[in-house]
């Protein structure tokens, strides 16, 4: 049996919900989502107790703003890589450096913007380490595979589909790019590239980044050669 993948929109945030025997949710959006998502599932028929697993692609306050309030719907664990566990559980807001001269003009509008909002704590479950983590003890055929760059701490979803759900390793699309490729914030763009190029070698077909619609995993090979 295949996976399903549900894109679910939380705020400016693509979540992914995988179905196999059980479902694991990637990433839970920005604060204040989880009625959002309760709604998203009623009308997918998945009940919240079914959800095993939440998977933290990063640490930033549109990934991971949530989480809280998702993991008290669901009951689920929190699986999140160091560095950025510790940023949820102590709430901190953190903002990579911009990649690109238009990163910085939406930074400098943004940052302001981020001092409103608050990060809720909450503890996490799981530490994924240098390994990575099968998703098969939580009822879903794939792996979450580290994938850092965007920040120290960003991991992505491989599945047997070649499906990739990257979070920030890449983004495509108004209003951040015009089209699919590196994103334009960063904490390493020469890791963000070694990511991409690990997922290329691990089989990956199609791309989900958070921010925008799906692409051939050929652009970032065509990219990666230039």
């Amino acid at each position: 049996m295949g996976v399903r993948v549900d894109t679910i929109r939380l705020g400016m945030t693509n979540c992914f919900l995988l179905r196999g025997d059980g479902a694991v949710l990637v990433d839970t959006g920005i604060p204040g989502k989880a009625e959002v998502f309760a709604r998203w599932l009623a009308r997918l028929g998945v009940q919240p107790s079914a959800v095993r697993l939440i998977v933290m692609t990063h640490g930033h306050l549109d990934h991971a703003g949530s989480a809280r309030a998702i993991r008290a719907l669901t009951g689920a664990p929190i699986a999140m890589r160091e560095p950025d566990r510790g940023w949820l559980e102590r709430g901190e807001v953190n903002a990579p450096p911009a990649t690109t001269a238009w990163g910085a003009v939406l930074m400098a509008v943004q940052r302001p913007l981020a001092t409103l909002v608050r990060m809720e704590t909450t503890r996490v479950d799981l530490t994924i380490g240098d390994d990575g983590l099968d998703l098969a003890p939580f009822g879903v055929a794939g792996r979450v595979i580290p994938t850092p760059g965007h920040t120290p701490g960003s991991v992505s979803v491989l599945l047997p589909s070649g499906d990739a759900l990257v979070g920030d390793l890449a983004m495509n699309g108004f209003p951040l790019r015009r089209g699919p490729g590196l994103p334009i914030f960063a904490a390493d763009l020469d890791q963000v590239r070694a990511g991409w190029r690990t997922l290329l070698d691990a089989g990956a077909r199609t791309i989900h980044p958070a921010h925008g619609r799906p692409f051939p995993a050929d652009v970032l090979r065509r990219a990666l050669a230039t």
